[in-house]
Formats: C-alpha cells, structure tokens, sequence
C-alpha cells in the first residue's frame, strides 16, 4: 500500500491478507517521501489493523531518506521492515545497526528483496545474514529489467534465479514469497503466475491490488478438504505413536513425521486465515 495515500492506508484495515507492506520507496514520489513517512508511522499506531502483520518498505541505504525510514519505523510499533535491493550481507548490517540504534524491539522482522542479478548471486549469505531476517522476497520486476529477459507468462528466464532464492530460503529456515504481477486486470495471467510460484516452492505472492486477494489466497492457502486431511493426518498419527509404530496409512498413503510436521504447519495457516476475516 503506498505510504502517501492515506485512503490506501485505511482501507487495508478490512483487507483478508496476512501482511500488510506499507511502501515508502517506490510506489512514492521523491517530494511525497516524507509525507509518505510521517502517515505510515500514525496510521501503525492508530491500530485497527487487527491480526494483520504490518511491514514498511523502506527507501535504500543508499538514498537519502533511507536511514530516517529504518529509524522511524523502528519504534512505531510496525512488525518490520522491508529493504529493497539487497545485494550483499553488508547492507542487511547495516540496517540491523540501525534498528538497535534506534530502540527497535528484538521482535522487529528484516524482510530482504532480492531483485538484482548480484543479490541473485549472493542469496545464500543474504538470507544467513542475520536473526532478523525472516522473510525473502523476490522482486522479479526488477530482476528480469537488469537480467535482459521478457517477462513472459512461463517466467523461464526467471527460473534460475527462483528456484536459487527458494533453496537459499530453505536452507536457513526463512519464508520466501514470490514477486508481484503487474496486470491487474489480467486475472487468469495472475492465477497461472500464482500457481507456478507454489509449484516452485514460495510460500505466498506479494500483491498490488486488493482484487488479487482471493486468488492468492485460495491458490497458497487450504481449502476445506486440506484441513480435513491434516486433522486426519495428525489423528492417525497419535494412534499409530500410543500403539508403537512409526508409519502409518491415511487414505493409502504412508504417512512420516515429516508429513505430521506439514500437516501441523497447514492446519497453523488455516487457524491463522480465520483470524483475517474484514472486522
């Protein structure tokens, strides 16, 4: 939601979406930056955002609203930060020095945009940088200007560069999320994009418009039928555990730990989604 427009800022307040990423950086004007900032911090503390995570979207280190974003964000009761750009582990200390220095609570997140080529290439370090970080976020708008690839429906020049960040994700317990679409009228392109990203592993889509809500919602949420299943799951697991066994058969599927693990964590996310409806 763009920090300067305070319409946006209100109405995400009824919004089914479990992360709210309030922009200071692009969807803002150069002469808007500090009014952009001055309405995000009021609109955090006014409240009403209910169980919604809220994360602001800070300008660059490298610019010069940069510091005064992380700095103001860091104590205005926001759940994080989101910093565009990042393209080395440096970047990502910098930013933690700032929200200490800043007061900013242990709780306060680091989501990272990986959006470079070189961001790309460093991924693995990034992600490891530090406790903070817990989100990964691909921005693939960008990545595909400074790779030289279209930005065609299949995404195949992207692909690499997904499945890389993905890993890297994976390999130090972060949550990724995939990039935003651009055409917002353009449903059917969103819904194929959606579903390759869950293919390829992400955990959810950053989004643009509130009409892209339901879809991403459905597509990387459970329906009805995956809750059922991951009580199922865990039920025959506690009765395979009382009567000494480490496998068990649901529906004629062998059943591990791993897959109670899954099971808890899908039934986790429903829970979560009940908590969103609009007040």
């Amino acid at each position: 939601m763009p920090g300067s427009n305070q319409r946006a800022l209100e109405k995400s307040r009824t919004l089914k979406a479990d992360t709210l990423i309030f922009d200071l950086e692009d969807a803002v004007s150069p002469d808007k930056k500090q009014l952009a900032r001055e309405q995000v911090v009021a609109a955090i503390q006014l409240g009403g955002y209910g169980k919604r995570e809220i994360i602001v979207r800070v300008n660059g280190l490298d610019s010069e609203w940069g510091e005064d974003d992380i700095t103001a964000a860091a104590v205005s009761g926001a759940d994080g930060i989101c910093l565009p750009k990042i393209e080395n582990e440096i970047e990502v200390e910098a930013a933690v020095k700032l929200l200490n220095d800043a007061g900013a609570p242990s709780t306060v997140q680091i989501w990272v945009m990986i959006e470079t080529p070189l961001g790309v290439h460093n991924v693995n370090q990034i992600a490891g940088a530090d406790a903070r970080i817990s989100v990964m976020v691909m921005g693939t708008t960008d990545l595909a200007y400074e790779l030289h690839v279209p930005h065609t429906e299949d995404r195949i020049g992207l692909q690499y560069a997904l499945s890389r960040c993905v890993v890297a994700a994976r390999v130090h317990g972060k949550e990724i999320l995939d990039g935003v679409y651009l055409n917002i009228d353009d449903q059917n392109g969103f819904i194929s994009a959606s579903e390759q990203g869950r293919q390829l592993g992400f955990d959810g889509k950053t989004l643009i418009h509130p009409s892209q809500i339901a879809a991403a919602n459905r597509i990387f949420g459970l329906s009805d039928d995956d809750v059922v299943h991951a009580h199922t799951v865990i039920n025959a697991w506690r009765e395979a555990e009382a009567e000494g066994k480490a496998v068990v058969l649901v529906d004629g599927q062998l059943i591990e730990a791993m897959h109670v693990e899954e099971a808890r964590r899908q039934i986790g996310i429903a829970d979560m989604m009940l908590q969103l409806e609009p007040d």
